[in-house]
């Protein structure tokens, strides 16, 4: 994430206006699920700003911050933690969408930041490529090939993934994917019951059935935030999810207009006894920029109430 150009051409700057005008104005390709987090209101908050202000910002947001990759280091206190999974650290990369906009090198960017960090746990939230577009998936795989856990490296499947492609991929790369599947896990000669949702799970008696019989501490990964609603209601302590970028683009005194109908855009919401968080993920989508909204990897410290 650095070393690149960071000067603008008017060239540049006239490309970065035009091309909001021509998705602002256009429809995208159909998707699994179309424009899910609002490319319209995505562009009305960039147009908010004015023309003019888009053309400075949006260049920012283009030559800088959608390459600004930060690692967030943030704890976590979900209800009835074990003792033993105290400072379990779990490292959480999600959104990467490898795209003609979002190059390898970035990817292996967020990878070479995840493994400097060496958490115990990797969990992957969804959405390795954009629309489906499989040219990408062997260069996300191989990048995700890199990483490495001890207690082991896993995925959910993002609504720009698909059940067939992407999961082998992932699977040729070491990864084990968390399609409507629960695993349980020894750590710490703790039980963890890790359960990982499709993007198009929804229906709550699926999500039941997936934790009905669960002996172990919980752990769900579930791209789409509003999965906190079926969480909530079975008393999982702990959900992770993506799906919202944080909003890509964050607006003063607006906030991030194209996540408002996710409980959060980014970062932790305690709903009864969940525990929820969202990362901003790494890549983007509709547009290749982002605004007061870096990408990031997380890494997630369980802690204790008392600790924090």
């Amino acid at each position: 994430s650095r070393g690149h150009d960071r000067s603008v051409s008017p060239k540049l700057l006239l490309k970065i206006n035009l091309l909001a005008l021509i998705i602002y104005n256009h429809p995208m390709p159909t998707a699994p699920e179309t424009a899910q987090f609002g490319r319209r209101s995505l562009l009305k908050g960039l147009f908010a700003v004015g023309v003019g202000g888009l053309t400075g910002t949006g260049a920012y947001g283009y030559v800088y911050e959608r390459h600004n990759l930060e690692v967030t280091n943030i704890s976590i206190s979900p209800v009835g933690l074990p003792e033993a999974l105290l400072g379990l650290r779990i490292g959480f990369m999600t959104d990467l969408h490898h795209s003609g906009t979002v190059p390898k090198s970035h990817i292996d960017a967020a990878v070479s930041l995840m493994m400097a960090e060496k958490p115990d746990l990797i969990v992957l939230g969804g959405d390795y490529v954009t629309w489906q577009d499989f040219e990408y998936l062997e260069g996300v795989a191989d990048s995700l090939s890199r990483l490495t856990a001890r207690y082991g490296v896993y995925a959910v499947i993002g609504n720009h993934d698909d059940d067939r492609e992407v999961p082998a991929a992932l699977s040729r790369s070491g990864i084990e994917v968390l399609a409507d599947v629960r695993t349980n896990l020894t750590i710490r000669n703790e039980s963890v019951e890790l359960v990982g949702l499709r993007f198009w799970t929804r229906n709550a008696a699926e999500i039941r059935r997936l934790i009905n019989d669960a002996t172990g501490y919980i752990l769900m990964l579930a791209h789409d935030p509003r999965r906190i609603t079926e969480a909530s209601t079975f008393k999982v302590p702990l959900l992770l999810s993506g799906h919202t970028h944080g909003g890509q683009v964050v607006l003063p005194g607006l906030g991030a207009i194209a996540a408002r109908k996710f409980p959060i855009a980014s970062g932790l919401l305690n709903n009864q006894k969940t525990t929820l968080f969202v990362s901003r993920g790494v890549g983007t989508v509709f547009l290749p920029l982002r605004l007061n909204c870096p990408p990031e990897i997380a890494i997630l410290t369980l802690e204790s109430h008392s600790k924090i």
